[in-house]
């Protein structure tokens, strides 16, 4: 297991709410954070705050995982939360969106962990986190791409898992299901579906130390409904399509849309 005190842990996506959050856990932990993002005003702040580095990062072009790597070089930690919302039907996406929702959520993760993981091999120590989402599970209307990116990222992340099994290098996912005042649905500003449970980006964060401090697989960041509901879905497709639409999934996920066009 690698311990976050005193480790260097680089965190992408490190300006919104969930990067936030888990830099300033893991900042809490005495980890020594390198924060990663588009919006370096946000991040030159927070850095100095948490007595951090931060690094100037698009991970949304070809040349933005390998230019990030090229400015850190080395880490302990790799927090890998940056991503899109891709929210919409597939029919309503255009190909733009869509490859590039594949780079941010995807791509751009795998490459980071191919270029990073070289020097945990020498180290034998380290540990990568991909923070994906219970749509990593249970994939709805106006979610078809958003949930193929991480439906990839979990089984790439357990792929890792097990390749790395007795390199001394742990491979972890956290799942996070409706989250209040950060991610997409606070971004929207939009109300989640009657009955919702949510969590909050501190509870995300949490599950991201955990995950590192007890070499976990997988943390889900949900209430039990939620979490119990992912696994119908994983079972029983066809009947958790139904019982979604009845509890109004296809309305949120309009509003979502809408709410989101400007950041796919």
């Amino acid at each position: 297991m690698t311990s976050i005190n005193n480790s260097k842990v680089l965190v992408t996506g490190a300006s919104g709410g969930l990067g936030q959050a888990i830099s300033k856990k893991i900042a809490t932990l005495n980890g020594k954070v390198i924060l990663t993002s588009r919006r370096t005003e946000i991040i030159e702040k927070l850095a100095k705050e948490l007595d951090g580095e931060f690094v100037s990062a698009d991970l949304s072009t070809p040349s933005g995982p390998k230019d990030l790597f090229e400015k850190v070089k080395e880490v302990d930690i790799l927090i890998l939360n940056a991503g899109l919302p891709a929210t919409g039907t597939f029919q309503d996406m255009s190909l733009e969106d869509m490859k590039k929702a594949l780079q941010v959520n995807l791509y751009a993760p795998m490459e980071l962990a191919k270029l990073f993981l070289p020097s945990m091999l020498e180290n034998k120590s380290g540990h990568i986190v991909f923070v994906s989402s219970l749509s990593g599970k249970a994939a709805v209307t106006g979610s078809s791409v958003y949930s193929a990116t991480k439906f990839g990222l979990r089984g790439l992340a357990f792929g890792m898992r097990a390749d790395l099994y007795d390199k001394n290098i742990g491979v972890s996912v956290v799942s996070p299901g409706f989250i209040r005042e950060a991610g997409m649905f606070a971004d929207a500003k939009i109300d989640l579906p009657k009955g919702a449970g949510t969590r909050s980006p501190e509870d995300v964060a949490t599950a991201v130390a955990s995950v590192i401090e007890k070499n976990l697989a997988e943390v889900d960041v949900a209430p039990v409904t939620l979490k119990i509901g992912a696994k119908l879905s994983l079972i029983a497709p066809e009947f958790s399509r139904k019982v979604t639409k009845i509890m109004g999934a296809e309305s949120t996920a309009q509003k979502l849309a809408a709410g989101q066009k400007d950041k796919k």
